[in-house]
C-alpha cells in the first residue's frame, strides 16, 4: 500500500468523473462502501474544468489539493468519428494528459492512475496481446491519433519515475460497458450504441441494422467490475508498468453474439441485418489478463449476459437522462 495512505487519508481527484468508469467508481465508493475512513473523493466533469487548458487544470488541482488522481478524462468518440478526426483526437488528448500529469507532479501528488485503452496496441501483432507489447508497432489507423496520445501516457509515467521517482501508472481496460455509458448512435461505445439502436428498432417496429459484419471479436468488462479494479490499483498496485484489466481470453466473443444478447435483454423480436459495407475496425484485440490474475487470482467477473441485462434495464429506465 502506498505510504501516504497509511499516514493520512487520501484526497482522490477523478478526472472524467461523469463518464462511464467515473460513475462506476463513484457508485462503488459512495453506495457500496468502497471508500476507506476519512477519504475524500472529488469527481470532476468537463463543466468543472476544460483540461485541454493548462490554467483551468492548475486551478482545479489548487482547489481540491489531491494526494491521488484517477485520470479518466479524454476526448473520445466512436470508430467513425475517430477515422474522420484523428488529428483532433491526437492534439486534444496530448494536451489533456500532459496538463494532468505535469500539474500532478508540480503539486506533489503521490500517485496517478491513468486510463489507457486496448486500441493502443499494434495493429499487426501476435495474440494474446500483453502489457509488454504496447510500443511494438503502429496502432490501427482508424484511431491512430487517440492511440498515440494514450501511449504517451506510458512514456511520461516512466519519465516521471526515472527523473523524479514518481509512482504514476496506468491501466488498460478492454471494452468497458455499463450504466452511464455513451449511448450515442454514431459515436457511442459499441455495446451501448447497439443497445440504443435496438431500443429504437423495437419502439418503431423496424429492422435492426448493425454496421459491419458482426464478426469482429471483443472482450467486454462490466463497468462496476472495472471500478473495483481501479480502486485496487490505486491502493495496492505499485508498478509503473501498466496492467491490463480484462476478462479472460476465452470470454472474447463476436459482436453478433453480443447483438443477440442485447436483443434478448430488450425483448426485440424483429429481424437483424448486418451492413457489411460499413467498416469493422480491428477484427480482434485478444488481451491477456495473466498479469492481473497473478496479482488477483481470486477475481470473478460479472457474466456478459448479466451485465448487458443490467445495462439495458438502466438505459430503458433512464432514457431521458442517458447520453444519447
Amino acid at each position: 500500500m502506498d505510504p501516504q495512505t497509511k499516514s493520512e487519508p487520501m484526497r482522490v481527484l477523478v478526472t472524467g468523473g461523469s463518464g462511464l468508469i467515473g460513475k462506476a467508481i463513484e457508485q462503488v465508493v459512495r453506495n457500496e462502501g468502497g471508500s476507506l475512513e476519512g477519504e475524500q473523493w472529488t469527481f470532476l466533469s468537463s463543466k468543472d474544468a476544460n483540461l485541454v487548458d493548462l490554467q483551468q487544470t492548475r486551478a482545479v488541482f489548487e482547489k481540491y489539493q489531491p494526494t491521488h488522481v484517477i485520470h479518466l478524462a479524454a476526448k473520445v468518440g466512436g470508430l467513425y468519428l475517430h477515422m474522420k478526426e484523428n488529428l483532433h483526437f491526437l492534439r486534444d488528448n496530448l494536451r489533456i494528459n500532459d496538463n494532468v500529469l505535469q500539474t500532478a507532479h508540480e503539486m506533489n501528488v503521490t500517485k496517478v492512475v491513468s486510463c489507457l485503452s486496448s486500441c493502443i496496441f499494434p495493429d499487426k501483432t501476435t495474440y494474446p496481446i500483453d502489457e509488454s507489447m504496447i510500443h511494438n508497432g503502429p496502432p490501427h489507423n482508424s484511431n491512430s491519433g487517440y492511440s498515440y496520445a494514450k501511449r504517451m501516457i506510458d512514456v511520461q509515467n516512466r519519465g516521471y519515475f526515472e527523473q523524479y521517482g514518481r509512482r504514476y501508472t496506468a491501466v488498460i481496460p478492454t471494452n468497458v460497458f455499463g450504466p452511464h455509458d455513451n449511448f450515442n448512435l454514431e459515436n457511442g461505445h459499441v455495446l451501448s450504441a447497439l443497445m440504443h439502436k435496438t431500443y429504437l428498432a423495437k419502439k418503431e417496429g423496424k429492422t435492426l441494422e448493425v454496421w459491419g459484419t458482426g464478426t469482429p471479436r471483443r472482450q467486454f468488462i462490466y463497468s462496476l467490475d472495472a471500478a473495483h479494479l481501479f480502486l485496487w490499483v490505486l491502493r495496492e498496485y505499485n508498478e509503473i508498468d501498466p496492467i491490463i484489466l480484462s476478462v479472460d481470453e476465452e470470454d472474447e466473443l463476436p459482436i453478433k453474439d453480443a447483438v443477440k444478447m442485447i436483443a434478448d435483454a430488450l425483448d426485440f423480436k424483429g429481424p437483424i441485418v448486418f451492413d457489411s459495407s460499413k467498416s469493422d475496425g480491428q477484427m480482434k484485440k485478444t488481451a491477456s489478463n495473466a498479469k492481473l490474475r497473478r496479482y488477483r487470482p481470486d477475481i470473478t467477473f460479472t457474466p456478459l449476459l448479466e451485465g448487458i441485462k443490467k445495462t439495458c434495464d438502466w438505459f430503458v429506465n433512464n432514457y431521458d437522462i442517458a447520453r444519447t
